[in-house]
């Protein structure tokens, strides 16, 4: 079991993968189990991860006991015995290593138990403190951190650093985490002379990163002359909750960075109607007039009609549309890295909580909304701790963002003697959601069904008539508005309306329709011209797709996205009471 980014350790791993398994599955583990066993977390919902997983030995025994589990492991030999081990499980495999753990971030999950087990020794000393940062990092406040520290004498084979628990409480310290409990002495499952083990239990306090408190300062308590840093704050949140796949993990420090372009998207899709309605976003002026970013392309989209809606990643126009579009978002761009991002700053200290650069995006026709164009206007760099908070507690975030908001524009229209009326600022500041349209998919299954091609629904395999046809959303429209073509998935009538209705399917059914639905995406969206460029913009903005583009790679992006909603809102799950053939 190895977790490090030597390319040696993994090959080691590698070269003996068969042996390590034999050994590893024929110990009997319940005495080191029982070092941290009666400290993990209780409840429903509970998602772990296994960094150094190996052959899956932990990681099926946390799924016995409840957990949902992530299974790191960098060796392909180790992964695929893992997977040939517990091929009836649900455990979902992932090749990344410490100390970057990239993949894992890119998820966007935070885990209630994180495991090392035989793996800290093969972290090189110079990246134990970037190593701890990230694991420390995805631990949801109150979760559990157990490592096993090695030891001993280290096989000739396999690369191995003297560990310590000096070092670990040094950098428990550093993170703001609790050390439960250190049991030393105990015993080397596999009787290797001179070895022995020690496990440290750590925990992360209340919300433990000071991400919440900072927000809370910054949204009741900073001096505002504008609107202006609560609309950062809000779009950056948006992000955070709807298009998370577009940050990406800075790679030698705790903060993240998006694309600006995709901030200032939301930041134009925010004040559109706000604008529209001529509520003061700050004390002296009203309309685009006094607004920065209300320049050519904003009062472009203004006087076009376009719905803030519209303005959603992975949305494509054309024509003078899309020379405004551009523009609004360059626009609100350079407002935001001038003006909210630069005078954003920490409580009682001149440092600038957010960081932005600019560049100068091209004009051009036609504009498709998707990572790389959004790229294009520049990045945001936002502090790991508050992306975290964002993330984990945007619910409670939301409304007290806009509840301020409406506030303070309450508060300029008074001065000026035109008070609002009751619910105004609120109803603008509501965040409109996609209309809800499968038509693009009903045609295209329609359409099949005309040219008497085999298609079935995706969840229980029944044959699908023009009459039985529904179209399912798969990750259910309640829980989150998601349109996007992926999304989009031919189901009998009876099973969609009767047994699946706004329910979560459940990963076990998921992974059972993976056939179905993959062979739909190829078919309806991936081999048709007219639907295949904006189906896999839309799947790589709103997904975490790390490899190459495919449906194969939509679908665990899908499936990890599942895990999240289900992790993040805790939506009911559907186990599928006929599985596809």
């Amino acid at each position: 079991m190895i977790g490090d980014n030597s390319t040696d350790g993994v090959r080691a791993y590698e070269a003996q993968a068969e042996r390590l398994v034999a050994e590893y599955e024929a110990v009997d583990p319940a005495m080191y189990r029982g070092t941290f066993e009666s400290m993990l977390p209780s409840g429903a919902g509970r998602l772990a991860l296994d960094v150094g997983a190996g052959s899956g030995r932990d990681a099926a025994w946390l799924e016995e006991l409840g957990f949902d589990v992530v299974a790191v492991e960098p060796a392909a030999g180790m992964r695929d015995a893992g997977r040939r081990l517990r091929a009836r499980s649900s455990i979902r495999w992932l090749d990344d290593r410490l100390p970057g753990l990239h993949g894992t971030h890119a998820l966007g999950l935070s885990f209630d138990f994180i495991l090392l087990s035989a793996v800290w020794q093969h972290v090189a000393p110079t990246e134990r403190p970037r190593a701890f940062r990230k694991l420390s990092s995805l631990l949801k406040p109150g979760g559990l951190l157990v490592l096993t520290l090695r030891h001993g004498p280290a096989p000739p084979d396999r690369p191995m650093y003297a560990v310590s628990v000096g070092e670990i409480e040094a950098l428990a310290r550093e993170h703001g985490l609790g050390v439960l409990s250190k049991i030393d002495g105990v015993g080397d499952t596999l009787r290797r002379p001179g070895v022995s083990w020690t496990t440290m239990c750590l925990t992360l306090p209340d919300d433990g990163s000071g991400g919440l408190p900072l927000l809370r300062g910054i949204i009741l308590n900073d001096d505002k002359a504008a609107t202006y840093k609560l609309g950062l704050l809000r779009a950056v949140a948006k992000v955070a909750d709807l298009t998370p796949s577009l940050a990406h993990q800075h790679p030698t420090d705790d903060s993240v960075e998006l694309p600006l372009g995709v901030v200032a998207l939301n930041w134009v899709r925010i004040y559109l109607p706000l604008v529209r309605c001529g509520l003061p976003q700050m004390p002296k002026n009203s309309g685009p007039d006094g607004l920065g970013f209300a320049k050519d392309g904003f009062r472009a989209l203004m006087a076009d009609g376009l719905a803030p809606a519209d303005l959603r990643v992975g949305a494509a126009f054309t024509g003078e549309r899309a020379l405004a579009v551009t523009a609004a978002i360059s626009e609100a761009a350079r407002t935001i890295a001038t003006m909210p991002a630069n005078f954003t700053r920490y409580t009682n200290s001149s440092a600038r909580v957010f960081g932005a650069t600019l560049r100068r995006a091209p004009k051009a026709s036609p504009l498709a909304l998707d990572p790389q164009s959004l790229a294009e206007f520049g990045s945001l760099s936002v502090p790991g701790h508050v992306w975290r908070a964002m993330q984990r507690l945007g619910a409670w975030i939301d409304p007290v963002l806009t509840a301020e908001w409406a506030r303070l524009m309450r508060g300029y229209a008074e001065r000026r003697g035109s008070p609002m009326p009751p619910g105004q600022a609120e109803a603008a500041l509501a965040w409109t959601e996609p209309t809800r349209d499968v038509r693009a998919a009903r045609e295209v299954a329609l359409g099949f069904i005309e040219a008497g091609r085999r298609l079935r629904c995706v969840w229980s395999d029944r044959p699908l008539t023009a009459t039985t046809l529904d179209i399912d959303h798969c990750l259910p429209w309640s829980a989150w508005p998601c349109g996007d073509l992926w999304n989009l998935l031919p189901a009998h009538r009876i099973t969609n309306q009767r047994e699946k209705r706004d329910l979560l399917p459940s990963a076990a059914t998921l992974t059972a329709a993976r056939g179905g639905i993959v062979g739909w995406w190829t078919n309806a969206w991936e081999s048709q011209p007219a639907f295949a460029a904006r189906y896999m913009r839309e799947a790589s903005s709103t997904l975490p797709i790390t490899t190459d583009a495919s449906s194969e790679a939509v679908f665990d992006g899908l499936a990890w996205r599942r895990l999240r909603l289900r992790q993040d809102q805790q939506v009911v799950e559907w186990t599928a009471s006929r599985s596809p053939a």
